[in-house]
């Protein structure tokens, strides 16, 4: 298949899914075969403004295709993931890769006994801030995430933290690089029956500790990370796609000497000193391209190559399982008065 024409479909034609398929209409040796809704007139549009054809059921393109994202709502897709990999044909999974954890291993079992590649849709991984940051191989001890946003009524199915927060779970995750010891989390609903707003503290057992925060109930998006190692820390914004970079300047020893030594004539000196005077600051430099773009382009590689995919079932596994314990512990938070 290497220098063939990689076919493929996008089942789910909603908010998402319309980018998948826009983006595969225009990638070099990929044919986009069709597209396919559960709504048919959402579908046919979608199929006539990029000349391919609409379909009501995925069922339909499964002798049709060589690959195929999946964008539907998360409680479906377990079936249709579990028909196109029966088929032997990759897929990319939206995140959440499943609604539950046993789902998630009786997928990862299918797709290991097809031999099939399982590429789970966590864009942030392939976002430029992400790519800035790692170049720099800053050893976390400590990372803040914050991702809010307004209710968008298209994730209803899920709470917040199988919809934002698992964003950032996934990128902990591969941060920290180690097993988690304890987690921590509470969490309320306020427009339905799930959990809107979350936060979550967990600790690994190289010391790593991540404190998570989300919500769907916002008056506007942010999407912030903070990661902090004992001599910098880095901030990061996914939505501006900008970061900085904080080192201690040497200023900062100077005032440590002068802090310890007490003397009379030189202690008044501190006042000469502000905190941002203490840190060196340099804006990191931000590669320019469209994450979903390079999410696609890794999956048709993978599906070309055979190479295993960049953000494996494995570990959409265990953001799957990390995820399943958070909301266990907002099940068992007891709030005052309740």
């Amino acid at each position: 298949m290497t220098n063939d024409e990689i076919k493929v479909a996008v089942i789910g034609v909603g908010y998402v899914g319309k980018e998948h398929a826009r983006i595969y209409h225009a990638m070099e040796g990929v044919c986009l075969i069709g597209v396919c809704d559960k709504d048919q007139k959402r579908a046919r549009e979608v199929a006539v403004s990029l000349s391919t054809k609409g379909f009501a059921d995925h069922k339909e393109l499964l002798d049709k295709v060589d690959a195929a994202s999946i964008a539907t709502p998360t409680q479906t897709h377990f079936q249709i993931a579990s028909d196109f990999l029966k088929a032997g044909i990759p897929v990319l999974v939206e995140k959440p890769m499943t609604s539950n954890l046993e789902e998630a291993d009786r997928l990862a079992a299918l797709a290991g006994q097809k031999g099939v590649a399982l590429q789970v849709g966590f864009v942030e991984r392939f976002s430029p801030v992400i790519e800035a940051a790692k170049k720099l191989n800053i050893n976390p001890k400590f990372i803040e995430a914050h991702r809010l946003s307004p209710f968008r009524f298209r994730s209803a199915d899920i709470g917040v933290v199988l919809d934002l927060m698992i964003h950032d779970i996934d990128i902990v995750l591969h941060l920290a690089a180690s097993e988690i010891k304890k987690l921590d989390a509470c969490g309320v609903a306020v427009i339905g029956d799930k959990e809107d707003i979350a936060n979550a503290r967990i600790t690994f057992a190289s010391g790593c500790v991540a404190n998570l925060t989300a919500s769907r109930v916002a008056t506007r998006a942010l999407r912030r990370m903070r990661i902090f190692s004992p001599d910098s820390y880095i901030s990061l914004d996914f939505g501006q796609k900008s970061g900085y970079l904080y080192k201690k300047s040497d200023k900062l020893t100077t005032w440590r000497d002068l802090k310890l030594t007490g003397d009379v004539s030189t202690i008044a000196d501190l006042k000469g000193f502000s905190f941002g005077d203490l840190l060196d600051i340099h804006e990191i430099p931000m590669p320019d391209f469209e994450p979903l773009q390079k999410e696609l382009e890794a999956f048709i590689h993978s599906v070309r190559t055979h190479a295993p995919p960049v953000v494996s079932l494995q570990e959409g596994r265990r953001a799957i399982a990390t995820a399943t314990q958070i909301l266990e512990a907002i099940k068992e938070h007891s709030w005052e008065g309740e």
